[in-house]
């Protein structure tokens, strides 16, 4: 539930920001008045997120049991506005920030996480790794550009693709985890807790892949926006072998030592978990090639409108 209102706070801004900020790198002026830009739209819609928030939380009777552990995640959501990730991926800079508060959090978790009553240390912890890292990011920023909230934004020119971005975003965020919402409503939590193992090992592998898709995103947008289309297609054809390379063998190894990697990440009570993980592997194929062209080409040369048709007709299916 978290994960919805997360969506809708970051709107397509991220995206947006990364392809269009890819153009200013060598402005400091123009990328700080833009940045600047972005932030201010950001902290409007994680303000109406926190409204919407508390009248779901008001009127959705089912969630007044996890009154606690929705608020400790919620505070995600403004850690993430803060954090303007997308200013270090627009100059490529990926740092060890965050691998060194996960690492932390991994840690806290050995400490503190001892029995199912410390479900909140585990959310706690959870905020922690993402939050930490925001907040040194905020204040890293200002090597690149001053960001600052702004009253001079041009709606016209952003909000349309912004909501494009979103609206694409919001129908790949309904088929991607409205699997876990649909199982809490028509079983039980036992169910569900089986079935987020097998997610989770999933979302994992498909992150290590995915960044080499990532890395790749701000120097796509680039030559898309000086319609370089020759360094363009030679670098997209690197990420596809590169990608061709890391996905079939690590779709295989899930498959075939998915009961070892549930007993390795979990324990025996959770190992039914293996059969949706081998059938989530296969998942893998089609999730991350669908990113790479729709991260990687439809976005960069701005082809917002097929990439919300072709993610509307997927959550539709």
């Amino acid at each position: 539930v978290c994960g919805y209102f997360l969506l809708f706070a970051g709107l397509g801004i991220s995206s947006y920001a990364v392809r269009e900020g890819s153009r200013y790198v060598n402005d400091r002026e123009k990328l700080s008045a833009f940045a600047s830009e972005m932030f201010s739209i950001n902290m409007i819609s994680t303000a109406l997120t926190y409204a919407a928030l508390a009248v779901t939380m008001l009127f959705w009777t089912k969630l007044h049991a996890y009154t606690d552990l929705m608020l400790v995640l919620s505070l995600q959501i403004l850690f993430t506005t803060i954090g303007t990730e997308w200013v270090f991926t627009i100059f490529e800079e990926y740092t060890v920030r965050g691998i060194i508060f996960q690492i932390i959090s991994i840690l806290m978790m050995f400490a503190f996480v001892k029995t199912q009553d410390d479900y909140c240390i585990y959310a706690g912890i959870t905020v922690f790794a993402a939050a930490g890292a925001n907040i040194l990011n905020f204040f890293r920023a200002r090597k690149y550009c001053t960001i600052r909230l702004t009253a001079k934004v041009d709606w016209k020119k952003h909000l349309k693709p912004i909501l494009l971005i979103f609206a694409s975003s919001f129908a790949i965020t309904i088929y991607v985890n409205s699997d876990v919402t649909i199982l809490g409503v028509l079983t039980s939590d036992y169910h569900v807790g089986i079935y987020t193992v097998a997610m989770k090992i999933y979302t994992m592998v498909k992150s290590v892949l995915a960044s080499i898709l990532l890395v790749s995103v701000p120097r796509l947008s680039r030559y898309a926006g000086m319609q370089d289309r020759l360094n363009f297609e030679r670098l997209f054809n690197k990420v596809f072998g590169a990608m061709v390379l890391t996905v079939l063998p690590a779709v295989v190894g899930l498959f075939e030592l998915s009961q070892e990697v549930v007993l390795f990440i979990s324990s025996e009570s959770y190992l039914e978990a293996a059969v949706p993980l081998r059938i989530l592997s296969i998942a893998l194929v089609a999730s991350l090639f669908g990113w790479l062209y729709n991260t990687c080409v439809l976005v960069p040369w701005k082809r917002e409108g097929q990439f919300l048709v072709a993610t509307l007709v997927s959550a539709i299916l």
